[in-house]
């Protein structure tokens, strides 16, 4: 199973909201996309589902990693120029499913931030990458705010509390995937490289250990590669969709 044809990106795009598992999914897969969205002046946030507990099992207090991941989050959109950040509280990292709990909760993000964009992990398993993208929490959250986008957010019906409190039905109109099967939207991130190290390092819990410049500079001239970009060029690819 694969994704259709990407549609072409639209052009008018005022608000973008990123919904993702964990801190530092964004920022490994998306992060010179997110610098470049804020250069074009959109305005963008991230909705983290949860605050990474379970890549920190090495003795450290529960409370102390969830802190730690939050602070990493935050300073690594910093790094790329987003400054809404917001975490949901209630989801173990690692037990992830798209519920009708965290589809209204993503919901509520979306009535909330009211965007033109919404940016999620794929639903759709690669099974040459079982690691990262194939992570059942990405899947999940991919799932849950895919039924989020369509239909909740924008029927009146779908969780009738939101209502209760102001949020109002809302129409996102494109939806972009990241790590799901042959992404076929590239996007040239070459002027973002040091942005996407800067906010790779700041996740220093996970990266320290990395040679995060190397990292980047081979995943990123992979996809420059595999899209046909001239000799040189960096570039984060992904599958973007209209929803109707």
């Amino acid at each position: 199973m694969s994704f259709p044809a990407s549609a072409p990106a639209l052009s008018d795009v005022v608000r973008a909201l990123a919904v993702f598992a964990h801190p530092d999914d964004i920022d490994f897969g998306c992060a010179g996309t997110m610098a470049n969205w804020v250069e074009e002046g959109i305005e963008v946030a991230y909705l983290i589902v949860t605050r990474g507990e379970a890549g920190g099992c090495d003795g450290t207090g529960r409370g102390s990693v969830t802190r730690l991941r939050e602070e990493e989050q935050r300073a690594a959109a910093a790094a790329v120029g987003v400054r809404q950040v917001e975490f949901l509280d209630g989801y173990v990292d690692g037990a992830l499913a798209p519920t009708p709990d965290l589809r209204r909760d993503v919901t509520a993000a979306i009535r909330r931030h009211r965007p033109d964009r919404v940016l999620t992990s794929s639903p759709l398993r690669r099974w040459e990458h079982l690691a990262g993208p194939g992570h059942p929490d990405h899947l999940a959250v991919g799932e849950a705010t895919t039924c989020a986008v369509y239909p909740d957010a924008r029927n009146p019906c779908a969780h009738p509390e939101l209502l209760a409190e102001g949020l109002q039905p809302w129409v996102v109109r494109e939806i972009w995937y990241a790590g799901g099967p042959a992404p076929d939207h590239t996007v040239d991130v070459t002027g973002q490289y040091a942005r996407k190290v800067a906010a790779m390092r700041a996740h220093r819990s996970q990266t320290a250990r990395m040679d995060v410049e190397t990292w980047v500079r081979d995943q990123l001239t992979t996809t420059a590669d595999a899209a046909g970009l001239p000799a040189g060029r960096l570039a984060e690819a992904f599958t973007v969709l209209r929803t109707g």
